[in-house]
């Protein structure tokens, strides 16, 4: 886990993962990519764990895709939900992180979809944070921060990875991430 303590510290390249008592419909539950942050600039990121069950061929039947029509669309966050955003990711070894290339055009979108070495997705909006606005909700604690593993992205991780995520923290946020989404419905 990272702390966040000085404005100057950038949390560009770690998850996001949504506090237990964050209840905007936007992120609860969610975990995020942050692609960049800087406490003048503000902050991108993308949504991991809601894919939107849809590849990128169904909601660009026009185009030629390629080796990019299967690719799983993702529920990127709540801002310009009318645009479609690749991004690849790629876990390195050397530097024990994971980087992120987003914003790619639909043809450096197909080169990576192409390229084992990397993990495209496509994204339906993103988060976005403006100036002060991330370092703000991080000093209310609305979001536990971690270093990214390079098995998060694997599809099947979807509906468990923010439980397992928020479970590493601690007993409280164990029993907390087991408990029913909606208990009233138990």
């Amino acid at each position: 886990m990272r702390e966040f303590g000085s404005s100057s510290l950038s949390l560009a390249g770690s998850l996001l993962i949504a506090h237990p008592s964050l209840l905007d419909p936007n992120f609860k539950r969610a975990v995020l990519f942050l692609s960049t942050q800087d406490a003048q600039e503000g902050a991108f990121g993308l949504t991991l764990n809601r894919p939107a069950g849809r590849t990128v061929e169904e909601l660009l039947p026009e185009k030629d895709l390629g080796s990019l029509a299967q690719v799983p669309v993702f529920l990127g966050g709540p801002v310009s939900t009318d645009q479609l955003i690749f991004a690849s990711f790629k876990w390195n070894p050397d530097a024990n992180h994971l980087e992120c290339r987003h914003h790619l055009v639909i043809e450096e979108a197909q080169k990576a979809a192409r390229d084992d070495t990397l993990t495209i997705r496509a994204f339906v909006g993103y988060a976005g944070w403006t100036k002060g606005q991330l370092e703000n909700e991080l000093a209310h604690r609305s979001w536990l921060v971690q270093k990214p593993e390079p098995e998060m992205l694997e599809l099947e991780k979807c509906p468990t990875l923010w439980r397992e995520l928020t479970s590493s923290f601690g007993p409280w946020f164990q029993l907390v991430a087991e408990a029913p989404e909606e208990p009233s419905r138990n």
